[in-house]
């Protein structure tokens, strides 16, 4: 005779086992989603924010000129993710350790946190080896380091998560490249900040897929004339259209902001 008990309580353990690891497969997509961690932060420039990486691995040319600022980070390879971490926000927070003779925390208060834009890749083999995988690493401009940081420490320990931007106004694209070869910087994007995709479109087509050229700049292999609209869609699965944010008689090397924005 079957021992319905025994198979009652085989059957039992097969579903919590099998609710485990539905747990476990989707904790990767969920960490992808937002993200947190642990790392350490260093410095670079001066303390008036001289120095600032203009262009970098993200292709923002002028962070001060973007609306930026000084809080930006240049992030290790792991957190970079080939570029597609560009415009994502990241909030660091000074982070309580044991102090010894050879380990101290220079933070100034173990409360207090700020808010960065990724902005630049801090390449493996600089800052004394704090940008090797894979570490997640920070790498700011003075005045950002300055803010969490004493300066004669020189790398600070840090908790870090990812969290909204909040930018003002709207969207803005700097159109770049030539007649068949469309270069669009992307930036002063909100919400995620990050983007994953784009398409374009014009007066003469329909939504035409963009590619990653580099960091946050887009290309599209073909000839775009009249307004220009686009389709984007951020590392959170949220997307915004943004209906003719480049005007009719636009030119190369011009910035226009749209009316849309991820909130």
């Amino acid at each position: 005779m079957m021992n319905m008990g025994a198979t009652s309580g085989t059957m039992q353990k097969q579903l919590v086992l099998a609710v485990l690891m539905v747990a476990l497969c989707a904790l990767p997509s969920a960490l992808g989603r937002g993200g947190s961690g642990t790392g350490h932060i260093t410095f670079y420039g001066t303390p008036n924010g001289g120095g600032q990486a203009s262009r970098g691995a993200c292709g923002y040319q002028n962070t001060y000129a973007l609306g930026y600022g000084s809080m930006t980070a240049a992030l290790s390879s792991p957190l970079y993710q080939g570029g597609a971490a560009c415009g994502a926000c990241f909030q660091l927070t000074c982070m309580r350790i044991r102090e010894t003779k050879t380990a101290k925390n220079w933070c100034w208060s173990y409360s207090r946190s700020i808010t960065v834009t990724a902005t630049n890749l801090c390449p493996p083999g600089s800052r004394d080896g704090w940008c090797n995988p894979p570490r997640n690493h920070f790498d700011l401009p003075y005045p950002a380091y300055l803010s969490l940081a004493k300066r004669e420490g020189g790398v600070a320990p840090v908790t870090w998560r990812r969290v909204p931007c909040r930018k003002r106004g709207g969207i803005r694209f700097t159109v770049g490249g030539n007649p068949w070869f469309f270069m669009i910087l992307i930036h002063n994007v909100g919400g995620a900040g990050d983007v994953r995709s784009v398409k374009i479109g014009c007066p003469y087509t329909g939504w035409v897929p963009m590619y990653r050229n580099w960091g946050a700049l887009w290309t599209v292999r073909r000839q775009m004339r009249g307004q220009l609209s686009f389709l984007i869609t951020t590392s959170d699965g949220r997307s915004v259209v943004a209906r003719n944010a480049v005007g009719k008689y636009w030119k190369f090397g011009q910035t226009w902001e749209c009316g849309a924005q991820f909130r």
